[in-house]
């Protein structure tokens, strides 16, 4: 059942939404890393058992928590609803959660402040949500690290289906925990690690979040090709999935960022202005 976290106080207001059957896709275990993850249950064998996925919703406006939280529980997640960033950072901190969407204009802590410092201490997918004329705010959330972005106002379908495609993630790094596991990528002085999320240049330790490692990975894998932008699209979102040409570019800007602040020379991720980008391999 959903909850909310009052601002006055750490009580937790439960939400009175109806009950739920719980699909099958809403039974994955997420994020990548292990720093990241609440403690899974066991039964009494010591199996893990499959449980719904978690979503922290965070908005000042009790409306959308109402509606948005009941639409979330009734596709079989488990929410946790905030009114504002400082309580919200307070919890995540506490226990932390599958997948995060944030309002950006917030009192006391606006969304970006709390993504700045979630990404101090977690790697979780975040997804913003921002008004028609916040595109300044949707590009700059996004180069702070920000997965995704949904303008309101929206559609909760919308949403849910967004939020399904960072879970579809959650799926494939499981799969490659298994024996089956995709090899290490070496590529000159790039190094990536699908299985343990790791990425490196040089030697050094490169932090990606999540869609821009899997970008980085579809350039990577077959060097000297180029990739559009649905087809990025498609490694980092899943099929089906439609986000704006601009999101893509504003991650692959925030990848060449990275990477320059190791090596001022990068510049393996090379732009072909109207047709997409490569990964150059020497």
């Amino acid at each position: 059942m959903g909850v909310f976290q009052d601002e006055k106080s750490s009580r937790l207001l439960p939400n009175k939404a109806a009950g739920f059957a719980l699909p099958p896709r809403g039974h994955i275990y997420w994020p990548q890393h292990p720093r990241d993850r609440p403690e899974r249950p066991r039964d009494e064998v010591g199996g893990l058992l499959e449980v719904p996925n978690t979503i922290a919703l965070v908005d000042d406006d009790r409306n959308i928590l109402t509606s948005v939280s009941m639409a979330l529980e009734a596709e079989g997640f488990t929410v946790r609803c905030y009114s504002d960033g400082t309580e919200a950072l307070k919890g995540l901190s506490a226990q932390p959660v599958d997948i995060a969407v944030l309002d950006i204009k917030m009192p006391r802590m606006d969304g970006m402040e709390l993504l700045n410092q979630l990404r101090r201490q977690s790697h979780i997918p975040v997804i913003f949500l921002t008004s028609k004329d916040d595109e300044v705010d949707e590009l700059l959330g996004l180069r702070m690290g920000a997965d995704d972005y949904i303008k309101k106002p929206f559609s909760q379908r919308l949403l849910i289906e967004r939020i399904r495609a960072l879970i579809r993630r959650g799926e494939l790094a499981r799969e490659r925990e298994e024996p089956q596991a995709e090899p290490v990528i070496v590529r000159g002085q790039l190094i990536l690690d699908p299985v343990r999320h790791l990425c490196t240049w040089s030697g050094a330790p490169v932090e990606l979040t999540v869609t821009e490692f899997l970008i980085l990975k579809s350039l990577a894998h077959r060097p000297g090709h180029v990739k559009n932008r649905d087809q990025l699209m498609d490694a980092a979102y899943g099929e089906h999935i439609y986000v704006d040409d601009r999101t893509i570019d504003s991650h692959i800007k925030r990848l060449r960022k990275k990477f320059k602040a190791i090596d001022t020379d990068f510049a393996q991720i090379e732009t072909l202005y109207g047709v997409g980008y490569r990964y150059r391999d020497r």
